[in-house]
């Protein structure tokens, strides 16, 4: 015996040669897969017993049954189409994935593997198959698939709100926002439609308590116009679909039929099966909310496989995307509506410091409103309206609306003047309560309370406003009128931002105009004190043509130091004088008086023009004149032509005669109220000719601050030559306008005498 041969494990124990022996009937009957023999056709005939265990079915029951009416439907669908003519093609099958019908009518999910047996021309004589039992296996297939389809979605809904966090951050405005919320969010969980509703601000109504914010549609998708005017109707009365609160649903069904049974309707009507309603909320702040419709998608092309009932079902995963959504929404939101803001805050001070540029560069009070007005619209509201109180009550100064087109409701307002007290308009209330009135609901049953007939109301109606503003102009506790701002539908209601600064301008507007009508006072007093100091019009007399002008200075108070006098004396001579008190203020302008009056009362005795001077000169003192002078005094006879001059540092007078023009000599001696000169003042004598022009005037005509007194008087020499008159009217006019047209820094004074033959 060989004791290397290795012992043969059949020649053990005598049961086990028996199983051995036995092994092919026993390892069919009994193997742990089913077995089974068909016709072609599918037919059984034969099966093995753990086959026909598996499906709870005899094996005398399976033969003659044909093997795919043991599958479900879409078992056999799969048996015609793929399984029969792939083995009739290939010879054979693996693994393929059946589930067969037990005899309790559950399904064996198995696997099977099939040979086509043939004969030697080939044609099918038997299948042989065998079946695996894959219940484990496909429910390990199914959670895979169910873990693939979860990562999945996971990973749409991350790629969902990258794309909403994007496209949000590059929005510039809240109706940006809006729209990417809406169509991500529709796409993101396959709804129907989607609405965005955003509250606005919070205000006092006028009963003083909080009132409910207005909520605003601002973007919607895919949902038809009836179904969203319930909507919305459903969510402005009572506010119930925009509320605080985590994402909920809202199932079309009693509970909705109840509150809003037309919202029912209307969904019902287009398949519409619930609402989901997202809170937009930021920093604990609730804005608004999304609102997406789950039902019918409308019309696809495709087939909608999901049973009815189950579209309007939201899985967690998706309540928790649409929940971050809601909350990037609000927190884009606030940023657009605070960068908003600052760019509102910046257009708001631009305009402000625009309006102190302007009112610091304008001339009177008219001009003031009229040019603040036109600068109101439309950069602070659409209308814009000045009233100033006058002795009668208000006086329109200024009505401007931003629409040119619309302006003529402007006009048509500004020729409405309103009492000054006990009326309804807010215009009258600012005044009389001495604050801001703001309307912030403009109806027309208001309107027809504050007008004052059927015209006006159709003009107030016409302007479309939906918000005024009236803010009174204060100025030392009084009232100096009132500033009205109107912002109609297409601008929408101001904020307390926007009539902060309705009130500092008008705090503005209050000390232009004041500081305007005090130097309007002023200048009204200088006018008459300038009116009475200065003598009347000339005298006729006799063999002379004579013309005065006198111009102030163009700042200051409208009124000067500079005079003239034209005094017939007995015996046919005439006393001419011209003077120029130093200054061009009201203490000039009653020095100038004084030394008017002092000079006529001398004139009593005829005294000669230096005596004049001495005179005067020597009581200067004892008038309490303050302020120096400088004078020529002259005395003319019309009918010799004879004329005798004396100058106290005046400039010299122009002779004008045949077409030539020249400064005559007379030597100037000290100005009035400077040191007494050693000596007296030189007298100059001639004879004026017959239609020569003798011309006396003050400095204000010849010196400037761009060119010298010499400059001056060549100038004048060669204006009076241009002139080419000897009218002397007509050449005071020539001679003012081309020499005092501009911008004057002193007052200006002409005494014009043409000698006649």
């Amino acid at each position: 015996m060989d004791e290397t041969r290795r012992p043969d494990p059949r020649e053990g124990p005598a049961g086990l040669r028996r199983l051995l022996e036995d092994d092919p009937a026993d390892l069919y009957e009994n193997a742990p897969c089913g077995y089974f023999s068909a016709l072609p056709d599918g037919q059984l005939v034969k099966a093995n017993r753990t086959f026909c265990e598996w499906i709870g079915r005899p094996v005398g029951e399976l033969i003659g049954v044909r093997f795919q009416e043991l599958l479900n439907i879409g078992g056999r669908v799969y048996y015609e189409t793929h399984l029969a003519p792939l083995l009739r093609m290939q010879g054979m099958v693996r693994e393929v994935a059946l589930d067969v019908v037990r005899a309790d009518g559950s399904l064996l999910p198995c696997l099977l593997n099939a040979v086509e047996v043939r004969d030697p021309r080939g044609a099918p004589l038997l299948v042989r198959a065998t079946v695996f039992e894959a219940t484990s296996r496909r429910r390990y297939e199914r959670a895979l698939l169910a873990a693939q389809r979860a990562a999945a979605e996971s990973e749409r809904r991350a790629h969902t709100l990258q794309q909403v966090v994007s496209e949000v951050s590059a929005a510039a405005t809240a109706r940006d926002v809006a729209e990417v919320i809406v169509r991500r969010s529709r796409e993101a969980v396959g709804a129907s439609g989607v609405a965005l509703w955003l509250a606005g601000e919070r205000r006092a109504s006028r009963r003083t308590e909080p009132s409910v914010p207005p909520l605003e549609l601002v973007a919607a998708d895919g949902i038809p116009a009836d179904l969203l005017e319930a909507m919305e109707s459903a969510a402005l009365g009572g506010a119930e679909l925009v509320r605080d609160g985590g994402v909920h649903m809202v199932p079309r069904g009693a509970g909705l039929r109840a509150v809003w049974p037309g919202l029912a309707a209307v969904m019902e009507e287009h398949g519409q099966e619930a609402l989901v309603v997202v809170p937009v909320d930021a920093d604990a702040r609730h804005l608004g909310a999304l609102v997406l419709l789950l039902g019918v998608t409308g019309d696809t092309g495709l087939i909608d496989l999901s049973p009815p009932g189950e579209r309007g079902t939201l899985v967690q995963a998706d309540a928790d995307l649409l929940a971050t959504v809601g909350r990037q929404a609000g927190q884009a939101i606030e940023r657009v509506r605070l960068y908003e803001e600052m760019a509102r805050h910046a257009e708001r001070s631009a305009f402000l410091l625009d309006a102190a540029r302007l009112m610091a560069s304008a001339g009177d009070v008219t001009e003031t409103a009229e040019r603040l007005a036109e600068l109101a619209v439309p950069r602070l509201a659409d209308v814009c309206v000045i009233d100033l109180a006058g002795e009668h009550g208000l006086v329109r100064a200024a009505a401007r609306h931003g629409d040119p087109a619309r302006q003529d409701l402007a006009a048509a307002l500004q020729g409405r003047h309103l009492p000054h007290r006990e009326s309804p308009h807010p215009a009258v209330q600012a005044m009389e309560l001495g604050r801001t009135v703001w309307i912030r609901e403009v109806t027309d049953r208001w309107l027809a309370q504050i007008t004052a007939d059927e015209d006006h109301l159709g003009v107030a109606r016409a302007l479309e406003l939906v918000n005024l503003v009236c803010v009174p102009l204060l100025a030392d506790g009084r009232v100096l009128g009132v500033l009205s701002l109107g912002s109609d539908r297409r601008r929408g209601a101001f904020t307390s931002a926007d009539v902060e600064v309705a009130e500092q301008l008008a705090l503005q507007v209050s000390q232009v105009v004041d500081k305007a009508q005090r130097l309007e006072l002023e200048t009204r007093t200088s006018h008459t004190l300038q009116a009475n100091l200065l003598p009347p019009a000339p005298p006729p007399v006799p063999g002379l043509a004579v013309a005065v002008r006198y111009l102030p200075a163009s700042r200051g108070a409208d009124v000067g130091g500079d005079f003239y006098d034209v005094v017939p004396l007995p015996g046919g001579q005439v006393a001419l004088a011209v003077g120029d008190v130093v200054g061009h203020d009201i203490t000039a302008a009653a020095v100038m008086g004084q030394l008017r009056s002092v000079y006529r009362a001398l004139l009593s005795d005829r005294p000669p023009p230096s005596a004049v001077i001495d005179r005067l000169q020597a009581g200067w003192s004892l008038l309490g004149l303050q302020l120096m002078a400088t004078a020529l005094f002259a005395v003319l006879d019309p009918e010799t032509g004879r004329l005798r001059m004396a100058s106290a540092g005046h400039p010299a007078p122009l002779l004008v005669a045949g077409g030539r023009a020249e400064l005559l000599d007379v030597r100037p001696s000290r100005m009035l109220g400077a040191p007494p000169a050693p000596g007296p003042a030189v007298e100059w004598a001639g004879v004026l000719a017959p239609e020569a022009t003798l011309l006396l005037y003050t400095d204000g005509l010849v010196e400037s601050r761009d060119a010298d007194l010499d400059r001056g008087l060549a100038t004048l020499m060669e204006a009076a030559v241009r002139a080419g008159t000897n009218d002397p009217d007509e050449l005071c006019d020539r001679l003012l306008a081309e020499l005092a047209s501009g911008v004057r820094a002193d007052d200006v004074a002409l005494l014009a005498i043409t000698r006649r033959p």
